[in-house]
């Protein structure tokens, strides 16, 4: 079996009129989060460590935020477009485990919509993404309501594999 692992990790500051994206879902906050796109931390991260497990480079590699292609995009399509780049080097997901770090807004009312959304834009099970949510005990930028991070670690299997034996 060919097993690989991935981390991803991202930050965006908050800003204010933009809407706040978390999971490829809306939550309802008085800020959103600044980026080219629409800024969702927990999709880029994902994105990052899916990319990286399959070996090819980051999000910003793939989709440079120089481009006006992605200016204001939809995360969920950049991670549909990630599932895509593994599964053409012949990857599925195995499953992936993520945390955001927010001070503010409260995450956990959110998170059974968030696995749902990016379970169903993935196309894999519900029980192969896990999410948490914690604080940061009001230390650093996020401890000071300045902004929102996220990690993530995926297990990716290479599916299609020619094997052939010399006999």
């Amino acid at each position: 079996m060919n097993f690989r692992v991935g981390q991803g990790f991202d930050v965006h500051q908050f800003a204010e009129n933009r809407d706040l994206w978390l999971g490829g879902i809306k939550i309802p906050y008085e800020l959103g989060l600044l980026g080219h796109s629409d800024a969702d931390v927990l999709i880029h991260a994902i994105c990052d460590a899916l990319l990286g497990a399959a070996h090819l480079r980051d999000i910003g590699y793939n989709f440079p935020d120089t481009s006006s292609e992605f200016k204001d995009i939809d995360s969920k399509i950049l991670l549909k477009r990630t599932i895509k780049l593994i599964k053409d080097k012949g990857y599925e997901i195995g499953n992936i485990d993520s945390i955001i770090c927010a001070q503010q807004p409260k995450i956990n009312p959110y998170i059974d919509q968030m696995e749902k959304c990016l379970a169903d834009v993935m196309g894999i099970d519900i029980d192969q993404i896990s999410i948490k949510a914690t604080t940061t005990e009001k230390l650093g930028f996020v401890g000071r309501k300045e902004g929102i991070a996220a990690y993530a670690t995926v297990l990716i299997e290479k599916k299609n594999r020619n094997i052939s034996f010399c006999i």
